[in-house]
């Protein structure tokens, strides 16, 4: 019997697989990953995740350069390396991915197609950009708990340790909601590793 690989399974390989390529010659430098989330166009339904990293290396070519804060340097992303590092999710390099997420999203009833609202349309009254934009926040939440809970998996299966040589935190951040990253990185990591990021961020 033949068991369909979920978006979620999809996910897990796809990370593992990248956490497995990151150079040999950096991971003793690498002190931080970082889970980067995008959407295409800005649009919810193309979300996708870029998995990579820092070093130490580039730590100190800010200092240098541009920074005179360390905490900064370490911990801002806005620093750190953010280019030409491999992506899972619906982009067009996981096709796979890609086809996986639409389809379970179908499923759930938690689309539409073009601009015109869901296709799965609530048994309310509303607007169709009230819908519409329903379905939207949806897809956000649901791509978020998604990439949360794939960096929780990766510290609880011991696979970004085994990868590595040693545990270091993901930081998880989306460009266009700065205030979400405290939540999502804390969220996603034992507490005990990101007693720095907390520190240099504000958080609890």
């Amino acid at each position: 019997m033949t068991v369909s690989m979920t978006f979620l399974d999809h996910m897990r390989r796809g990370a593992k697989e990248i956490l497995d390529r990151f150079p040999d010659g950096l991971k003793p430098e690498i002190y931080v990953v970082s889970f980067n989330i995008w959407r295409v166009n800005y649009d919810p339904r193309f979300p996708f995740l870029t998995i990579g990293y820092n070093t130490e290396s580039e730590v100190r070519r800010a200092l240098d350069t541009e920074c005179s804060y360390e905490g900064a340097a370490r911990w801002e992303y806005s620093y750190w390396l953010l280019e030409g590092f491999e992506k899972l999710g619906r982009v067009p390099e996981d096709p796979v991915g890609g086809e996986l997420y639409v389809e379970e999203m179908r499923k759930r009833g938690i689309w539409y197609d073009g601009e015109a609202g869901p296709l799965e349309r609530p048994q309310v009254e509303v607007g169709v950009e009230d819908m519409r934009d329903s379905v939207d926040e949806r897809l956000v939440l649901d791509f978020d708990e998604v990439c949360i809970g794939l960096a929780r998996h990766l510290h609880d299966s011991g696979q970004l340790d085994a990868a590595l040589g040693r545990a270091v935190p993901i930081v998880v951040f989306d460009m266009d909601r700065p205030e979400w990253e405290i939540e999502a990185t804390e969220a996603a990591n034992p507490p005990s590793l990101i007693a720095e990021f907390s520190a240099h961020v504000g958080g609890s």
